[in-house]
This record gives structure tokens, sequence and C-alpha cells, in this order.
């Protein structure tokens, strides 16, 4: 298996014609590679970086807050958000941030 380097998608194989060898293509852009050899190619997945749920200190103030217990210290207040992040028939996911200031651990509810 093996990725276009222009636009990411998966690369078919296009077979073996008279006077032409076995290559990969790429289905949208105009990217080939002829095989000419057993391929053997591994990728490392790159993490994409996610915003943050809580961005910064001032959006604290406008974040509402519900009594709920922080798994890490006990406290008994956390700031929280709900967001649809799965299909439209799935209940809306809760996160929350603690109170606390020298926690602010982050955990959601699904």
């Amino acid at each position: 298996m093996d990725f276009c380097p222009y636009c990411g998608m998966l690369l078919q194989i296009e077979p073996a014609r008279s006077g032409r060898k076995l290559r990969l293509f790429c289905p949208t852009c105009p990217y080939v590679c002829p095989v000419e050899n057993k391929i053997v190619k591994k990728h490392r997945l790159v993490k994409k970086e996610m915003e943050p749920i809580f961005s910064g200190a001032d959006a604290m103030k406008f974040a509402p807050k519900t009594g709920t217990t922080c798994p890490r210290c006990h406290n008994g207040e956390a700031y929280f958000r709900q967001m649809q992040i799965r299909s439209a028939d799935e209940p809306m996911t809760t996160f929350y941030m603690c109170c606390n200031e020298s926690c602010q651990h982050e955990w959601r509810d699904d």
C-alpha cells in the first residue's frame, strides 16, 4: 500500500500491458510510479495537532461551569463544553476541565 506524494490518495495498481511494466498510479492527479522491484515502504503516522477544547485563560471567563467531580483532584466544579463529534443520531460529547487552578485536568464524557 502506497500513497501519492502530492495529494495523499491511495495509489492503485495498473496491470502490465504489452511493452509496459506494472505501475502504480494516482486516481486523482497525474502521478505515476513504475514498479521495478518488490515494494517495501513503511509510513509513519503523523499525529495532527489538535486545537484545544478549552483555549486560553480569557475563554474560561465565559465558559459555563457545572457541579462535576474531577477524577484527578476530586474538585467539585468543572468547566464544560458540548460538541457533536459523531453522527447526528448519537448523543453529544461533553468535554470538561477542572476549575482548580493547580489541576486543570481535562476529560470527556461520551
